[in-house]
């Protein structure tokens, strides 16, 4: 009896375009964060890492800490300014499409 032939690879999937979302620059609801009076009067500065879920109509539909500045009250801070960016969302293949997107704030105390 003849050997079974050895298996072929599969031809690669044909590649598929996608422009990840990122916030829109200029827009009056992107302004950045509010700066927290009490966190700044405690000289609490950090770095937070939010992951946006955002439509295909470029709104976010949620907004989540994904890394803290260590401080609550810069990642609400964050938190409650992202929520109300809009965004130009993703493409795949010149089509608007949901997807992820992750955005750094960085609250910083100037000296």
């Amino acid at each position: 009896p003849a050997a079974p032939a050895p298996a072929q690879p599969a031809a690669p999937a044909a590649a598929v375009a996608v422009s990840p979302p990122h916030p829109v620059a200029g827009m009056a609801q992107d302004r950045p964060p509010i700066y927290p009076a009490l966190a700044r009067s405690r000289g609490q500065q950090g770095r937070v890492l939010l992951r946006v879920a955002v439509s295909a109509a470029g709104a976010p539909s949620s907004v989540a800490v994904v890394s803290s500045s260590g401080h609550p009250l810069l990642d609400r801070a964050a938190l409650d300014a992202v929520r109300h960016w809009r965004f130009v969302p993703a493409e795949r293949d010149g089509h608007p499409v949901a997807a992820v997107a992750d955005v750094p704030i960085v609250f910083r105390l100037s000296s």
